[in-house]
C-alpha cells in the first residue's frame, strides 16, 4: 500500500509540472550563437528534418535568410545543415544546457527574426523563477525578502504572458533578470516553492508589479514616472536607508559636458523646472554657449547615467577670484518653476488618509514599526570646497542623488529591511502595492493553468 501511495503522488507530482503556466523568456538576438551540453550526455535537436539528431555542440548561424547548423554530432561526426525556420533544442540533463557562457534548463527554440537569430527558452514559471529571484536579489538575503520577490516576479511574468508575439519577457532589466541555471540556488528555490503559484491581485486582476533597487527613502506614485496613476502603485515610505545606493554622486567635467550636451556646447546652467512630489527631478533646462535644451528627468537621467533622478546639482567653478556659489536653479528656489513639496513619510501600516490598513490578513505585529527618520539635509558646503585635482577655471557639475531606479513600487533594498525588522513577505508586499490581494493565481481562460491551479488548492487549503 505504501508503494502504491507514493505511485499515485509521483504521478501528480509529473502532472503538476506538466501543467504550471510556461514562460517564453528572449535570451539574445544575435547573429551566430553556440551551444554544448555540460557533460557527456547529448541535446536532441529538432527541426532538421532527420528526427531528433544528438548532438554535443552546435553553432547556430544565419545564410540566405534560413538557419545554418553545424556541429559535432553524438556520434563525433560533424554536420552543417539547413533549416526552413526554426529548429528547438532540449536536453534531459539537469545540468542544462550552455548558450554562450551561461546554462539554460526547459526547452531553446531557435527563430530568424530581423536579420539574427532569436534564442527562446521554454519552461515552467517556478523554474524560471527559481532564477530569477536569484538573479535580482542576493541569495544569501533573509527569506521574507526572497519571498516577496518570487511573488511580485511571478505577478509580473504572469501579466506579459502573451503580449509580445514570440516571446513573454526578456532575460534583462528591460523585463526582470533571468540568469538560467547559475542563479538557482536553495534559498531561491525554497522562495519560489513556499510561495507557489501565489499572485499579487487588485479588482480581480495581476497587479503591474513593478520593482526597483532602491527609492531613496520615498517611493514614486506611477502616475509621475508612466502616464497611468494605478491605485496600487502609491508613493509610500521606504526602508532602504542602509542601502549602499541610499545616497550617492557623480561629478562631470568640462569635456565631459561639452560631450554629452553638443546641442548647447557644454553646460553653464542647469535650471530643474519641474519635481514630482517625492523630489525627483521631471523637466529641466540645460543651457550652454550655444544654445538650452530641455529634458525630462529621464533622458536627463540616461544622458548623465544617473542612478536615479532623484537628484540634485551644483555647478562649481574652481577658478580663484570667483565665487563658488551654485549656478543651478531648483524647483525649490525658482519663482516660475512648478513644485511639490515632498509629503512626510508614512509609517507601514498608515497614511495620512485612510489610517490602519484594512487589506493585510495578518496579525498586524509592526504596525508598531516606526517610520524611517526624515532625510537629512545634504551638506551643501562640502561640495562647494575648491578641488586640488581640478584644472583652475574648469566647470564641474556635481550631481548628488538618492536611490537607484524609477521608483515605483517595491524597492528590494526596503524589502531587504522589513525582512530584518521581522515582517514577512506578505506584510512587505502588502506595504509597497497598496491595496493588493494575495492569492493563488486563477485563468478559466487558460485550462491547463486551471488544473495546475486545482492541483494547488490542495497545499494552499
Amino acid at each position: 500500500m505504501p508503494i502504491a501511495v507514493m505511485a499515485v503522488g509521483f504521478d501528480q507530482r509529473v502532472v503538476h509540472a506538466a501543467q504550471e503556466p510556461s514562460m517564453r523568456v528572449l535570451l539574445s538576438q544575435a547573429s551566430v550563437v553556440r551551444l554544448r551540453a555540460d557533460g557527456d550526455q547529448p541535446f536532441l535537436v529538432r527541426g532538421l528534418g532527420r528526427g531528433d539528431q544528438g548532438m554535443r555542440s552546435m553553432e547556430v548561424s544565419l545564410r540566405e535568410g534560413r538557419l545554418r547548423i553545424s556541429g559535432q554530432l553524438s556520434d563525433g561526426s560533424s554536420r552543417s545543415l539547413a533549416a526552413r525556420s526554426a529548429i528547438e533544442v532540449q536536453s534531459n540533463d539537469p545540468r542544462g544546457i550552455w548558450l554562450g557562457s551561461r546554462r539554460y534548463r526547459g526547452r531553446l527554440q531557435f527563430l530568424v527574426r530581423r536579420g539574427q537569430v532569436q534564442v527562446i527558452n521554454h519552461l515552467g514559471i517556478e523554474t524560471y523563477l527559481a532564477s530569477v529571484v536569484g538573479s535580482e536579489m542576493p541569495h544569501r538575503w533573509p527569506l521574507p525578502a526572497l519571498q516577496a520577490q518570487a511573488v511580485a516576479a511571478r505577478t509580473y511574468a504572469l501579466r506579459q504572458r502573451g503580449k509580445a508575439g514570440d516571446f513573454d519577457v526578456k532575460a534583462t532589466v528591460s523585463s526582470q533578470v533571468y540568469r538560467g541555471v547559475e542563479s538557482e540556488t536553495p534559498s531561491t528555490i525554497e522562495a519560489v516553492e513556499s510561495t507557489r503559484s501565489l499572485v499579487l491581485v487588485h479588482a480581480g486582476r495581476l497587479i503591474n508589479a513593478v520593482f526597483h533597487s532602491s527609492s531613496g527613502g520615498a517611493t514614486e506614485p506611477s502616475g509621475e514616472v508612466w502616464r497611468n496613476q494605478l491605485p496600487y502603485l502609491v508613493s509610500v515610505a521606504d526602508h532602504d536607508q542602509h542601502s549602499p545606493v541610499h545616497r550617492w554622486n557623480k561629478r562631470f567635467d568640462d569635456d565631459a559636458l561639452r560631450d554629452l550636451f553638443r546641442e548647447t556646447g557644454g553646460v553653464k546652467r542647469l535650471q530643474v523646472l519641474k519635481t514630482s512630489s517625492t523630489g525627483r527631478v521631471r523637466t529641466a533646462r540645460v543651457q550652454g554657449p550655444r544654445g538650452s535644451l530641455v529634458l525630462t528627468g529621464r533622458e536627463l537621467r540616461r544622458r548623465l547615467g544617473l542612478k536615479s533622478t532623484m537628484v540634485q546639482f551644483e555647478l562649481i567653478n574652481d577658478s580663484p577670484d570667483a565665487s563658488t556659489a551654485s549656478a543651478i536653479a531648483t524647483a525649490q528656489n525658482d519663482p516660475q518653476a512648478s513644485t511639490h513639496a515632498a509629503p512626510p513619510l508614512i509609517g507601514l501600516w498608515r497614511d495620512s488618509a485612510s489610517g490602519p490598513d484594512t487589506t493585510s490578513s495578518t496579525s498586524g505585529r509592526l504596525a508598531a514599526l516606526l517610520p524611517p527618520p526624515p532625510l537629512p539635509p545634504l551638506n551643501r558646503s562640502v561640495f562647494n570646497k575648491p578641488r586640488p585635482d581640478l584644472r583652475v577655471g574648469e566647470m564641474v557639475l556635481e550631481a548628488r542623488g538618492q536611490g537607484f531606479g524609477h521608483g515605483v513600487g517595491m524597492s528590494q533594498w526596503g524589502a531587504h529591511g522589513l525582512a530584518l525588522q521581522g515582517a514577512d513577505f506578505r506584510e512587505i508586499l502588502l506595504h509597497y502595492y497598496r491595496g493588493a490581494e494575495i492569492r493563488p493565481y486563477r485563468s478559466s481562460d487558460d485550462p491547463a493553468v486551471a488544473l495546475w491551479l486545482r492541483s494547488e488548492s490542495a497545499w494552499w487549503g
